[in-house]
């Protein structure tokens, strides 16, 4: 969710209110579907730019009179301003992101705003995926995502009756997309690491205490990570996120506790059980 809250904001702040001067998508019928090339060149070219919203991990661009383009970044796509700083996802290792001839490398769309500004959506390893639709409420995938946890926080009670129902790990509902949208898996481990809460313990099993601490901690991981543009190198130092990844898996302790990795609902999960119980 921070690194496609950060991309929202950055198409936003550059291209609504504006009809692209220059659209230019790649030839690609994985990443584009069977959607032609012209539709999508037209829906970029029909008008305005109105609104870049999201869902979860979804994004959109709804224009004045053509369909809405809808977008995911799967594991490696990014979106970037071509000649303006920009973070690196683990992804993206450490190559240029133009070739020797200044082109973004695996560039999928570029919109080019009224002011010269170019905006690129790039991905190496083609899992990004870029479809047509009539709108935001309508399309399929973005309606079966339960409220955004960013945009649209849901109450305590809410969290409570869908936990008291369910015997599954507190890890796997949290990531349960239909349920709150956005929550990745990183950073469900870095809710349940400050929360002190085991990962595979059983949702109906926790008080309503506990899930107003997991909420409070999911608010201020997600406002952190979005205020500094998703970019990992200004996380918190005591950030779980520093320590789940590298090496052989990553680093044996956070401060005076060791990690343990293992496999929770089908993800691969960092925790500390000498302090999450």
């Amino acid at each position: 969710l921070p690194e496609v809250e950060t991309v929202r904001r950055l198409l936003a702040n550059g291209l609504v209110g504006q009809k692209p001067s220059k659209v230019e998508i790649a030839d690609d019928n994985i990443v584009f579907g069977s959607a032609p090339k012209q539709a999508y060149l037209e829906a970029f070219s029909s008008g305005a730019i109105v609104s870049v919203g999201r869902k979860g991990k979804y994004f959109w661009f709804e224009t004045e009179s053509g369909p809405t383009v809808f977008a995911h970044l799967g594991m490696a796509g990014w979106v970037r301003q071509i000649g303006a700083d920009s973070i690196r996802l683990k992804e993206h290792g450490n190559a240029p992101f133009e070739d020797e001839a200044g082109v973004p490398r695996f560039w999928k769309w570029i919109l080019t705003n009224s002011g010269g500004d170019r905006f690129v959506m790039t991905d190496g390893r083609r899992f990004s995926r870029v479809w047509l639709g009539d709108s935001p409420e309508s399309d399929p995938r973005v309606a079966a995502l339960g409220p955004d946890c960013f945009l649209d926080p849901q109450p305590l009670d809410y969290w409570l009756a869908h936990f008291k129902k369910r015997s599954i790990a507190i890890k796997t509902a949290l990531m349960q997309q239909q349920f709150v949208s956005g929550i990745g898996n990183w950073i469900a481990d870095e809710i349940l690491f400050h929360s002190d809460m085991a990962p595979a313990r059983p949702c109906k099993g926790l008080s309503s205490e506990e899930v107003d601490r997991l909420l409070k901690n999911l608010d201020s991981i997600l406002s952190t990570a979005v205020e500094v543009g998703a970019d990992s190198e200004r996380f918190p130092s005591e950030w779980m996120f520093h320590h789940r990844w590298g090496g052989a898996g990553g680093a044996d302790r956070i401060g005076p506790y060791a990690i343990l990795r293992e496999d929770i609902g089908g993800r691969t999960t960092a925790w500390c059980p000498e302090k999450q119980k």
